[in-house]
């Protein structure tokens, strides 16, 4: 079984493998710049969130690289998305691959609106909207789907707007660690 340290290590090397910066050769500097990107996302996704909420997702005591490897193990779920047309995942923690059953490279290939069925993406457009507007909110409760098709409601989330240091909005992210499977007894 791995641990969270050698699972977040695991993940860097099926990251470096999907954007295609694996080789032998450049293994040392590949999982380097990896890592980098990584504690970058994670950065942001902290700094937005207390830039927002004016509280911290977790204790901002340690070094970036210990503060991205907490954040991919920490206890609720943290999941971001883009800026494209149709947004994109680019983040999830340990708690939401496993929520959303999905690795890594699913997930970075997966649109965002696909997290929700067809007949809740009206709701989510306007979680979405309301966001936006607001920088945050921290009231949402809505249904969502896993990539096998379990539904699960959840319960009290805060999703916010990502702004990079320049002030730029960067994408959306998400958090809660209150959720109920549906359709199971």
């Amino acid at each position: 079984m791995l641990t969270d340290s050698s699972y977040f290590a695991f993940v860097m090397l099926e990251i470096a493998l999907i954007i295609g910066e694996f080789s032998i050769q450049t293994v040392g500097f590949t999982m380097h710049s990896i890592l980098d990107h990584w504690i970058s996302r994670t950065q942001l996704l902290l700094d937005s969130y207390q830039h927002w909420t004016g509280q911290q997702l977790l204790p901002r005591d340690s070094s970036s690289e210990d503060q991205a490897q907490q954040l991919f193990s920490a206890p609720f779920v943290v999941v971001s998305h883009g800026t494209e047309d149709n947004p994109v995942l680019n983040y999830g923690n340990l708690v939401a691959l496993n929520l959303w059953e999905m690795d890594v490279a699913t997930l970075t290939k997966t649109p965002s609106r696909q997290t929700a069925e067809p007949v809740h993406r009206d709701e989510r457009a306007e979680l979405l909207r309301r966001t936006t507007e607001n920088g945050f909110v921290d009231d949402y409760r809505g249904i969502r789907i896993s990539s096998t098709g379990r539904r699960f409601l959840i319960e009290k989330a805060t999703v916010w707007n990502l702004i990079d240091q320049q002030g730029n909005y960067a994408g959306q992210a998400a958090t809660f660690d209150a959720w109920k499977f549906l359709d199971e007894d």
